[in-house]
């Protein structure tokens, strides 16, 4: 079966008037808002299959919606973007960070930069996001339809325009309506998810947060920094999932087993080695396990030490010897553990996959086998690390999306009343 559009001749149509917005996430409601905006006349309607829209939105940030990042500390876009950072590179010089910032404070919600460069919300409380977006969309007549599962363009022939924002797609089914009418596609897979680390001594240690580490994949290039935080099922925190995206692919292949190294402290083999060999001639009777030259909680040493050192995990400094204070530093700088799966939470909240980016027009986001059928947010193959980006893309694409289609309408002035979409 072929899904093709047929366009009516210009000369004899009137000016198009309604959009259709498949997916009532974030990108779909930026998309709606800011297309209403543009074209006050034009009809909007946001379908969602679900009960509830923005819900991913509620539940970000632990409940405060990280919604971008200031990109302070981002060199390159391939840093924060492990797919798409091309794309996104020429879609920033629509719509940036420094715009989202703006629009969200144009718009009512004040926003704040901590520490770490993530923008949340000033009232720490991702509902002000939401209430900003259900705001508007009553103030402009934005019409939402829940509970309505769209899975092809028959129940979307009236409409002129159409956006896809239907978010990632686990399992892919949601693709397939897209996929048979030519939309290229890249297999989704998980992205943004914690560690499962099979080892009781470390479970142990729940709740301890190393701030530098780094972590990385043997025998890739895959790696990350950052803070790490140490779980009763294995390791999350910004560097693991970090990592995670930048391995997503690689894991997902590998059936999430594999070799995991970490540097606990951001130093290499020379700093860590004479840290140790001047602690041993500064406390040359003081039990390795109760003396720690380096900044990590006791607990945490002791694991390392004992790990290292096994049965000679309690004696004292002077009686370190060489193959001893190797193994140390061994463990201190490139300790490896095993992967054996994602997290049992199921808490993965991103996809790496969608529709590929060949498919679709990278100045406009309309499909490249559809004319007026467009793509925003996670359904793309555009995923970003945590700490805001993925956010950031949404209302990028979203924005894009919202802008192509006022172009389009005042650079023809006249087009089709409607897409006739026919199936033969």
């Amino acid at each position: 079966m072929q899904i093709k559009s047929e366009i009516l001749d210009f000369s004899s149509v009137l000016m198009a008037t309604k959009t259709a917005i498949v997916g009532g996430g974030a990108a779909g409601f930026f998309l709606a808002v800011n297309l209403k905006e543009m074209v006050p006349d034009m009809k909007v309607t946001i379908f969602e299959r679900s009960p509830r829209v923005l819900t991913k939105v509620e539940v970000s940030g632990g409940g405060r919606c990280n919604c971008t990042n200031s990109f302070a500390r981002v060199s390159d876009l391939s840093q924060v973007y492990p797919r798409g950072h091309r794309l996104m590179k020429r879609l920033f010089n629509v719509f940036d960070y420094e715009d989202a910032y703006r629009w969200f404070e144009q718009h009512g919600v004040a926003l704040v930069t901590q520490d770490d460069e993530c923008v949340f919300p000033q009232a720490q409380d991702a509902h002000a996001i939401i209430d900003c977006f259900l705001t508007l969309a009553r103030r402009y007549g934005i019409e939402i339809r829940k509970g309505v599962k769209v899975q092809s363009m028959d129940a979307l022939r009236d409409f002129d325009f159409v956006a896809v924002t239907t978010g990632g797609s686990p399992k892919g089914e949601g693709l397939r309506w897209l996929a048979d009418m030519g939309h290229e596609t890249e297999t989704p897979v998980p992205s943004l998810f914690t560690f499962s680390i099979d080892d009781a001594r470390l479970h142990a240690l729940m709740g301890l947060v190393v701030n530098d580490s780094v972590v990385h994949i043997p025998g890739t290039k895959l790696r990350a920094e950052g803070a790490l935080l140490i779980t009763h099922w294995g390791l999350s925190g910004p560097a693991i999932l970090r990592l995670s995206s930048y391995a997503a692919r690689h894991l997902a292949e590998a059936g999430y087993r594999s070799p995991l190294s970490i540097n606990w402290l951001q130093q290499n083999e020379a700093e860590a080695l004479a840290m140790l060999q001047e602690m041993a001639v500064r406390q040359p009777q003081k039990q390795i396990p109760t003396c720690n030259p380096f900044n990590l909680q006791q607990r945490l040493w002791g694991y390392l030490v004992e790990k290292a050192l096994a049965a000679r995990a309690t004696i004292r400094w002077s009686e370190l010897n060489k193959k001893d204070m190797n193994r140390l530093v061994n463990v201190l700088v490139n300790d490896t553990m095993q992967i054996v799966g994602r997290a049992p939470f199921k808490d993965e909240f991103v996809t790496c996959g969608g529709i590929a980016l060949k498919a679709v027009n990278p100045a406009t986001l309309e499909s490249r086998h559809v004319p007026h059928l467009y793509f925003a947010g996670e359904v793309l193959d555009i995923d970003g690390v945590t700490g805001g980006f993925n956010f950031q893309a949404a209302w990028t694409t979203a924005y894009t999306v919202a802008r192509s289609i006022s172009e389009k309408l005042g650079n023809n002035n006249l087009l089709t009343n409607n897409i006739n979409f026919i199936t033969q």
